[in-house]
């Protein structure tokens, strides 16, 4: 028998869980995420698979993604659950800035696309410069196409034909002084088309190494011993077991906006950019 004077939950009242109050994700307000310690103003809440999402940017302008979990966030020193603002029924809430650091244009549409393009050598660079300079490249209506390797650059650009109003632009890896790569860009730059296309580079080996180390909680890219494959020298560096591709997916997870990459990757891929949109590069 249950006695009358006590419910079915016999816990003792000061042993019971406090109850965690529910605050509503409005944009600005300032919060820490209890795993991660990452503090930062509430940017954008989204509605995904899984759940809702919130986007927090810190103080230097890096943007995080959470999941909206039950005690997952702090205010003010107290531990909440926030939930998605009532005023967020008419739309989300949207970030000021694109991941490239441009003023955002929620409403804009894609441009057509121009006839110029952007190539970049490699799956994994093409991924990168989406996920940081997509929402750009779209307003712009710049087309990002990936190259095998740059060996294939030559007939690339006979094939594109590059001229008025169809520039090309071309972001190579590893361009340093005596390299291949720096060989086969002076080559297309002294031939028929070399007006209308600009090739540029970063220093690093592979563009994994465009990205900050600290991103990823170490503190340097390992040195990978000549006659070892630089993405597997890494990986075993690191630790991981994974296969490279899943590395990739791991340090891609990592960049949230252009503050996660190095300048010398930085300045290049805006002066492409720069370079297929300037003024009478349009048919």
């Amino acid at each position: 028998m249950r006695s009358r004077s006590y419910g079915p939950d016999l816990t003792p009242p000061w042993k019971k869980p406090k109850p965690v109050p529910e605050v509503e994700a409005e944009r600005d307000l300032v919060v820490e995420e209890v795993e991660t310690g990452f503090c930062g103003a509430v940017v954008r809440v989204e509605k995904t698979p899984e759940g809702f999402t919130v986007t927090l940017e810190d103080r230097h302008g890096k943007l995080r993604v959470f999941p909206m979990e039950p005690r997952g966030f702090m205010v003010d020193g107290a531990v909440v659950t926030l939930v998605r603002p009532r005023a967020a029924q008419a739309g989300p809430v949207r970030p000021t800035r694109t991941a490239s650091g441009s003023v955002a244009v929620p409403e804009a549409r894609a441009r057509v696309a121009r006839a110029g393009r952007i190539y970049v050598e490699g799956r994994h660079d093409a991924e990168l410069v989406e996920r940081v300079w997509g929402d750009d490249l779209r307003i712009e209506g710049v087309v990002v196409e990936y190259l095998e390797g740059v060996d294939d650059l030559p007939s690339v650009v006979r094939e594109f034909k590059p001229g008025p109003g169809r520039a090309l632009g071309v972001l190579v890896d590893h361009l340093v002084p005596g390299s291949k790569e720096s060989r086969i860009a002076a080559e297309v730059a002294a031939g028929p088309y070399g007006a209308h296309v600009l090739v540029t580079g970063h220093p690093f080996i592979d563009i994994w190494e465009a990205v900050k180390p600290s991103v990823l909680g170490i503190g340097a890219w390992p040195k990978v011993p000549r006659g070892v494959a630089w993405k597997d020298g890494v990986n075993a560096a690191l630790g991981r077991t994974s296969s490279t591709g899943e590395t990739w997916r791991w340090i891609l997870s990592h960049v949230d906006s252009y503050q996660d990459l190095e300048p010398a990757l930085l300045g290049r891929v805006e002066e492409l950019i720069d370079f297929v949109t300037a003024p009478g590069s349009e048919d």
